[in-house]
């Protein structure tokens, strides 16, 4: 039923910011077309601080970014002229493609006071035919991603399709990513009809076939799985997530590519100066970091999305 257990580790994506990261894993690289994943806070943002835990503008290709929060707030600028605050229960999806560059600061003075940060992000790979397509990106407001509820159970579809829901939030090939909260003792499950699902743990405990599972800890599932989830010792959140594989991706940075010349390139091209800045942001970047990845191991430190 089980194939793998995912322990979260530590990584640093700024002065003042840890995250968890699941994935990418060196024995398993992606699940379904998700390639990345990191699990930041709850993190009391200290005012002082809040500059030194600001993302500043990097760049992507061959990607989507998604954004998801439980608590606080985070403001993203990107290469198109985009600026969108992020607020709990909304989706941020800023589809790469070709190539876009952006930020995410901690800037809002009422947010700051006092407020705890905590919030997903993942990447997701693109389709061959859409990894050099036009840069997007899409804010959805939590009243368009379908939610269900049940005695102990509450759903919400962040993308996809699962259960019998869909919503509108544009993906390029088929996936699901649901956000599941499980009272003491309630019971969930997995969607159905896709070769990659997997679960993980951002709150609680969960036990399945009689063994537990806790925070930071994702459950890759086999594809005839039906696993039953119950929620032990109170409260559990989980992120449920899979879809259709993509076939092999290369990750160096914050490039995905299917090709390893493409990778090659997009890093020459940010050393150059080559990729647009967000124009209401462009005083500052993260430089290209040293390369000193190997071909087995896990890809140099990204930044948050």
């Amino acid at each position: 039923m089980i194939d793998l257990i995912i322990e979260a580790r530590r990584a640093a994506i700024s002065a003042e910011m840890e995250v968890r990261r699941i994935l990418p894993f060196r024995a398993k690289r992606m699940v379904g077309p998700f390639i990345f994943m990191d699990h930041a806070g709850p993190v009391t943002i200290n005012p002082v601080n809040a500059p030194a835990m600001d993302v500043l503008p990097h760049p992507h290709i061959g990607l989507s970014t998604v954004s998801y929060l439980f608590s606080g707030q985070v403001t993203h600028r990107d290469s198109l002229g985009v600026e969108q605050t992020i607020r709990p229960g909304e989706v941020n999806w800023m589809t790469a493609g070709k190539g876009i560059t952006h930020s995410e600061r901690f800037e809002d003075l009422a947010m700051l006071a006092g407020n705890t940060l905590e919030m997903i992000q993942t990447w997701v790979a693109l389709p061959e035919k859409a990894e050099e397509s036009d840069p997007e990106f899409n804010n959805y407001k939590p009243e368009v991603l379908p939610v269900y509820t049940d005695t102990g159970v509450w759903m919400r579809v962040i993308a996809g399709g699962a259960f019998g829901l869909k919503n509108d939030v544009k993906v390029h090939s088929p996936l699901f990513y649901v956000h599941v909260v499980l009272q003491h003792g309630a019971r969930f499950t997995l969607p159905t009809g896709y070769p990659e699902r997997a679960a993980y743990v951002a709150r609680g405990t969960v036990e399945i076939s009689g063994r537990t599972y806790t925070r930071g800890q994702m459950i890759v599932f086999n594809a005839t799985a039906e696993p039953v989830i119950t929620a032990k010792d109170g409260e559990a959140i989980i992120m449920l997530l899979g879809g259709d594989p993509l076939g092999e991706r290369f990750i160096w940075w914050n490039f995905v590519s299917s090709r390893k010349e493409r990778i090659e390139q997009a890093k020459a091209d940010w050393k150059a100066g080559r990729i647009k800045l967000p124009p209401n942001d462009n005083r500052e970047f993260v430089p290209l970091p040293e390369d000193r990845s190997k071909p087995a191991g896990d890809p140099p430190p990204q930044p948050l999305s």
